[in-house]
């Protein structure tokens, strides 16, 4: 009898298969192996839940379901979307000779290995004990990871990737997705290229791609993109990427154009519907906005991969149309979730946002001259975001509409957004927010330019040789608007000058001080609460699995271009 080593009996299982047949026969070898523990599950959308809430050594994963129209392709990409598999779990894919080309490719993304039908269990254990094999001779580098020592971790990779030792491909690949978290763009763009010469693994022409966007250079990033893709139309996280970059640019058109081929692509996936139904509602197009925001919610709301901003601008939409009944439901929704995630801050934050918006509808004008204007007043407080600025935008536009005023609004407005408005992506999906009320728009893109005006007059006195005025200079406006670009600004050119800056070590802690108070999470806007960038591995190994939805990531990051 096949075994694979002497602690399997203590593993656990879940195997996905539509087919009883096919299901009984994966779960009697799993037993035959020795593991005592093996759950079944005929459905992904079960099977994503269970994967939610436990934690298994082994998944097993037809690609295909006959009475569904999810695939096991994009099961894997929403669990690794919201890093909802750890390291260690080994995932297989099951399929059948006709399919091997696709899930072959798929592989080079996060699969651990495949099996074509029919097979026999001494060929399910050799997939298996090779795919644990790696995970053992990593263990020391997952680690590394799991503990936060990203720079340990990058020159565990380093050796086995110079070293040609045991999987020494995947460790070049973990080292370049270090490298980009860590902000090294050169070193991660030195890796890539160096594994796209070993193989042509679309995954490493898609990493030079995602090290442009992540350094800034997003024509470079759009080039490789396009002709990654046309390579490769089904290429799905290449779709991912180059909607992010088309975001990125403000060309809001292009990112909803393309963020629909990826939803064409995996039309189950929960993460793409959501990409494309709030693409929809900034892009402005409210009709359709709604049907994909509604959708999103029906078929996501239970899941852990569902993001709940998907129900603040389904609620923002109705609101549009005097849509009381479905206002409410927006409400219930919250009520649900809260009850599930009760000490959620950010679900706590988006609910009353719904909150205000049902009683606008309702004219409760006491609650919301109350609550709103308190809303305002967090406007410079660290935890204050880009999602948060939106959504108060929206409802002071819908206030306006509705001739509910308080006297600090307009104000408000500005203040929003001189703090946020740092690049045209972010200043566009603000301005779509309040389109709507044109001048509360009209206020943001100018918020924009005025932004712009002090860096330059600023940057005036740097190129007048006085290099500590222009930095002094970009500070006082950085404190008093504690918008980012103006943060970076100061801090680079600092950098850059350190040898002809007297006061260099006063003015950077001053600098990283402002860094902290604007808030770790504006450092990019991001389309909901994404918790990776599209295309890269996931950085982590632990996965919450009671008591509350993932919060947004607070993890500081390096001061660098963006």
């Amino acid at each position: 009898m096949a075994t694979i080593d002497d602690d399997i009996s203590k593993c656990t299982a879940l195997v996905v298969d539509g087919n009883p047949n096919s299901r009984a026969i994966l779960v009697a070898q799993m037993r035959d192996l020795g593991l005592q523990t093996v759950v079944q599950s005929t459905r992904t959308v079960d099977a994503r839940r269970k994967l939610e809430t436990q934690r298994f050594d082994f998944v097993l994963c037809e690609m295909h379901f006959a009475d569904e129209s999810a695939s096991g392709q994009e099961l894997l990409d929403d669990l690794r979307n919201s890093q909802l598999l750890p390291f260690q779990t080994v995932f297989i894919m099951i399929t059948s000779e006709a399919n091997y080309t696709k899930v072959a490719e798929a592989a080079e993304s996060a699969l651990d290995g495949y099996l074509l039908k029919p097979h026999k269990a001494s060929q399910l254990a050799e997939r298996l004990q090779v795919a644990r094999m790696r995970k053992l001779a990593l263990q020391h580098i997952f680690n590394a990871i799991d503990t936060q020592q990203f720079d340990r971790a990058s020159e565990l990779c380093a050796e086995r990737f110079a070293s040609r030792g045991l999987f020494w491909l995947y460790a070049g690949r973990l080292r370049a997705e270090l490298l980009l978290r860590l902000q090294r763009y050169d070193d991660a763009m030195a890796v890539y290229q160096a594994i796209a010469q070993e193989t042509p693994a679309p995954w490493a022409k898609l990493g030079i791609a995602r090290t442009h966007l992540e350094a800034g250079r997003l024509g470079q990033a759009t080039t490789a993109l396009e002709s990654l893709i046309k390579e490769d139309p089904n290429y799905v996280e290449a779709h991912d990427v180059l909607g992010r970059t088309h975001f990125e640019l403000g060309q809001f058109d292009k990112a909803l154009a393309t963020y629909k081929e990826a939803a064409a692509i995996t039309p189950s996936a929960i993460s793409r519907l959501q990409n494309v139904a709030m693409m929809t509602y900034y892009a402005g197009d409210q009709g359709e906005a709604r049907r994909l925001l509604d959708r999103a919610t029906r078929v996501g709301l239970e899941s852990k991969l569902f993001d709940p901003q998907t129900v603040v601008l389904l609620a923002l939409s109705r609101l549009g149309i005097e849509d009381r009944r479905g206002l409410q439901r927006c409400q219930d929704d919250f009520v649900r979730l809260l009850e599930k995630y009760p000490e959620n801050r950010r679900i706590r934050r988006l609910a009353s946002v719904v909150d205000m918006a049902l009683a606008l509808q309702r004219q409760d004008t006491a609650n919301v001259l109350e609550t709103v204007p308190t809303m305002a007043e967090d406007i410079t407080h660290i935890d204050f975001d880009y999602e948060s600025a939106g959504n108060l935008l929206a409802l002071l536009t819908h206030m306006r509409l509705r001739n509910v005023h308080f006297y600090e609004a307009e104000l408000a407005v500005k203040t929003l957004g001189m703090r946020f408005c740092s690049n045209r992506s972010v200043t566009e999906l603000l301005a779509a927010c309040a389109a709507a009320h044109v001048p509360y728009a009209r206020h943001i893109r100018n918020a924009q330019a005025a932004v712009l005006e002090l860096a330059e007059s600023a940057m005036a006195h740097s190129r007048a040789g006085n290099i500590s005025t222009a930095v002094q200079t970009l500070l006082v406006h950085a404190q008093s608007t504690l918008n980012v670009r103006l943060i970076d600004n100061a801090y680079q050119l600092l950098v850059r000058n350190s040898t002809k800056v007297n006061d260099f070590e006063l003015l950077k802690a001053k600098a990283l001080q402002l860094r902290t108070r604007a808030g770790a999470g504006n450092r990019r806007v991001l389309l909901g609460n994404q918790r990776r960038l599209p295309g890269g591995l996931m950085l982590r190994s632990t996965v919450r699995i009671t008591g509350s939805a993932p919060e947004p990531s607070t993890a500081p990051a390096p001061l660098g271009p963006r």
